[in-house]
């Protein structure tokens, strides 16, 4: 049964549903497909369809139905109550603690999407909710790429589309791999922790400057009341060159805990054999998470996204040099 409409403009539109075999808030976008509607809003809306059945988990609202473009197209998926981290944009720069407690969550739900061979590559506050159990939900799945599919924008579109500020340097080439969500999580992070973006969307004559990280101010020329750990991960992140970034979500979320409990205050002595107090708060469910998932990580080509065989320096497939393993 369809509800209420939630939205009207944009890409497309959306209502809510329900349906007596979900016992969960439903609800269904549709493309807009008004006259001159931009052909990059159809085609990703078919990504979207494609990409989203695949995806499972808590970090991805979750797939139940489709319609083709030969009666009408629509997805149907959960409804993730709430808003989006949008508003917090309204109260920058924020405390470092929440920066580090939000990346986290939004670093543990990208490693699960890297983890199932998809690349989000539209990586910005407007694209990132929270269930009310805590975990961050990536939605928007139009720029997406997946492994195991075809990349219908790349196929269909010369020019590169995307949210220019959080676009990694190599998305402006046409090219896309898991380290271009970080760059954007890197961005995403510098705003929430000064207040501004590292640089202004680059004009088509300064791509070659940012190529170069010439147009990156260091976070803490513009809040110098940083952490330099802190600093020194969101600077890394957004290396330009990819094989200086850290090259999945997994890396990026490792590097942001280590530094929390390298901030956190020492705790008073314990006598021996005395139990420590287990951590609480929004972290405890990430490091949960996280030790889940203790098995090492594969590395693969940042080029051509390929595994590697172990302590190689070159990917045997495409020639292209690689990062030393971490």
């Amino acid at each position: 049964e369809i509800g209420k409409q939630i939205r009207a403009g944009g890409m497309a539109l959306l209502w809510e549903v329900t349906h007596p075999a979900h016992d969960f808030p439903m609800l269904m976008k549709v493309p807009a497909l008004f006259e001159g509607e931009d052909p990059a809003a159809i085609v990703g809306f078919e990504m979207e369809q494609m990409i989203l059945p695949r995806l499972s988990g808590p970090h991805v609202p979750k797939f139940v139905a489709a319609g083709d473009f030969a009666v009408q197209p629509y997805i149907v998926m959960e409804r993730i109550p709430g808003g989006t981290l949008t508003p917090v944009l309204d109260r920058l720069p924020l405390p470092v603690d929440e920066v580090v407690a939000l990346g986290a969550k939004i670093a543990l739900a990208l490693d699960d999407l890297h983890r199932q061979h998809a690349v989000h590559l539209d990586v910005k506050p407007a694209n990132v909710m929270f269930r009310a159990t805590g975990e961050a939900v990536l939605i928007d799945f139009g720029l997406s790429s997946h492994a195991h599919l075809p990349d219908l924008m790349e196929e269909e579109f010369r020019l590169p589309y995307g949210s220019a500020p959080y676009m990694a340097p190599e998305q402006f080439h046409g090219k896309a791999v898991f380290a271009s969500d970080v760059y954007s999580m890197g961005v995403t992070m510098y705003q929430m922790l000064t207040g501004s973006m590292p640089y202004q969307p680059p004009a088509p004559r300064d791509l070659e400057r940012l190529m170069r990280g010439e147009l990156t101010t260091p976070p803490r020329v513009r809040n110098p009341r940083l952490p330099k750990s802190i600093a020194d991960i969101v600077m890394r992140a957004l290396e330009p060159a990819v094989a200086d970034r850290y090259q999945r979500a997994g890396e990026l979320l490792e590097a942001v805990l280590a530094a929390r409990a390298a901030l956190a205050p020492r705790r008073p002595w314990r006598a021996a054999g005395s139990v420590a107090p287990p951590a609480t708060g929004a972290m405890h469910d990430v490091q949960a998470r996280l030790k889940a998932r203790e098995a090492p990580l594969p590395r693969f080509c940042w080029h051509c996204d390929k595994a590697l065989p172990a302590r190689t320096d070159v990917c045997p497939f495409c020639r292209e040099p690689q990062p030393p393993a971490r």
